[in-house]
């Protein structure tokens, strides 16, 4: 594979895409909204955002402040009293343990909108212009209708998904879900819209133990092999592609490492790296605009998580160069 990734550079640099950069959001308070003895681990935002910065492709970039998400663009996807109850900070006690960013501070309000509103801003640029953006921050999956869970609050890929079809008018959206945990609250906020397809990749025996029901629930052992894993992953972008999507959503979450401390997959980087190129690739050739959200990265230690975001972001913005320079 690292072979197949010099070669993509050497290409990358002959296109000259550093005159395309790939838009990507960060807001300070994706790291500083969470209290810092928070068990989550919220300093690998700002780490990526160091490493993309001073990487030798940082030129692949442009880096990008969010505003708030509209409350309209909430109401997509969510129960209205429970919007106005998390913006008001009216959460009971129950809520928030469920959702699990503790200890709480009244910074995780502004943190949401910003957050929210990076991945709106994401999916405004592939709408307006194609190829690949992204959010540094998001694929908040298990957020479901009228309550949050998992580290998730509210859902940016059921948000985005009912924008792309009932905003932007588009006739299909795909959402792949890679994360190690199922996408649960897309799976139900999704449930009956026709146009927007799920599919889930995860560890059948990883959180969340009660599982919803996606379109496409591919499940994987935790002792699975990484042929197996990348098996699923090619079954999932197959069916994917006969969907035909016009916009494909990808919650890209790097948990299924080996090093994870939530994972209980043992992935390799090269394993995350493969799986990302073969989305990429898809988007690549069928020309489908694509939002990369984040999604879960716990190693121990968490340059594990860095690294495979890196290669993430830096395949995903190489891609997206030969697709703008394709359409021009």
């Amino acid at each position: 594979m690292s072979g197949e990734y010099e070669t993509s550079e050497k290409q990358d640099t002959n296109h000259n895409s550093s005159k395309t950069p790939m838009k990507i959001w960060y807001h300070q308070i994706y790291t500083n909204g969470i209290h810092p003895d928070a068990r989550f681990p919220r300093n690998r935002y700002v780490k990526l955002l160091d490493r993309l910065k001073s990487h030798e492709r940082s030129d692949l970039f442009s880096f990008n402040e969010p505003e708030e998400v509209l409350k309209s663009d909430l109401l997509m996807a969510h129960d209205p009293k429970y919007v106005d109850d998390f913006l008001s900070g009216n959460l009971t006690e129950k809520e928030i343990k469920r959702i699990g960013l503790t200890p709480w501070t009244p910074d995780i309000i502004p943190r949401t909108r910003y957050l929210m509103g990076g991945a709106t801003a994401a999916l405004e640029q592939v709408v307006e212009y194609g190829g690949i953006a992204g959010n540094m921050a998001g694929g908040t999956h298990h957020a479901h209708y009228d309550f949050g869970s998992g580290y998730c609050i509210f859902n940016d890929l059921a948000v985005c998904a009912l924008l792309v079809l009932e905003k932007y008018g588009f006739d299909r959206v795909a959402i792949l879900d890679f994360d190690v945990h199922q996408g649960d609250g897309t799976a139900t906020i999704l449930q009956n819209v026709n146009n927007a397809l799920t599919i889930s990749v995860h560890c059948q025996e990883n959180f969340p133990f009660r599982k919803s029901v996606s379109d496409h629930d591919l499940p994987i052992s935790a002792d699975a092999t990484i042929d197996e894993y990348l098996a699923k992953v090619e079954e999932a972008i197959t069916l994917a592609t006969e969907f035909n999507p016009d916009i494909i959503l990808y919650q890209a979450g790097v948990d299924g490492l080996a090093t994870d401390s939530l994972g209980k997959l043992n992935l390799t980087r090269d394993a995350m790296k493969q799986r990302n190129r073969m989305v990429f690739d898809v988007s690549l050739k069928y020309s489908i605009p694509t939002v990369v959200f984040m999604g879960g990265g716990y190693s121990k230690p968490i340059s594990h998580t860095i690294d495979a975001f890196t290669d993430l972001f830096v395949d995903a913005a190489l891609t997206n160069g030969k697709m703008v320079i394709e359409k021009l």
